[in-house]
């Protein structure tokens, strides 16, 4: 399906193509909110699955700006992935225990698997990172 300028119709490609997949979780940012009921009635329509969606807060600068690609944000060090993984469950309000600071990834995904609390995100449209 395409739109008059020929484009593929994004909101359609994207309920296909999950559905092609058979995704049936989607989690991301708040700033992806008004997306979710077009595609909820476009799978409607088509006799899809609805998946599940959830969203949380987009990581913000000091000035409020998304820290994304399309915002030149500096890229993630990823020489420290245990690092990266509780910082990031800190801004998400998980409040992972201080001595998960230097455990291996496996381990702090284990903790967030298991202790993971979206009520903590209730209201929370962005969290700001000093980067």
């Amino acid at each position: 399906m395409k739109r008059k300028d020929r484009i593929i119709a994004y909101q359609f490609a994207v309920v296909i193509d999950d559905d092609l997949q058979h995704v049936n979780h989607i989690v991301r940012g708040f700033d992806l909110l008004d997306a979710t009921p077009k595609q909820i009635y476009l799978q409607q329509l088509l006799g899809l699955i609805t998946p599940r969606y959830m969203h949380v807060p987009v990581i913000v600068d000091q000035q409020g700006y998304k820290l994304s690609k399309q915002t030149q944000a500096m890229a993630v060090d990823l020489t420290s992935p245990d690092r990266v993984i509780f910082e990031l469950l800190v801004l998400l309000k998980q409040n992972p225990p201080v001595e998960l600071q230097e455990a291996p990834v496996t381990e702090l995904l284990g903790w967030a698997v298991e202790h993971w609390n979206p009520v903590l995100l209730k209201n929370a449209h962005a969290v700001s990172c000093d980067y």
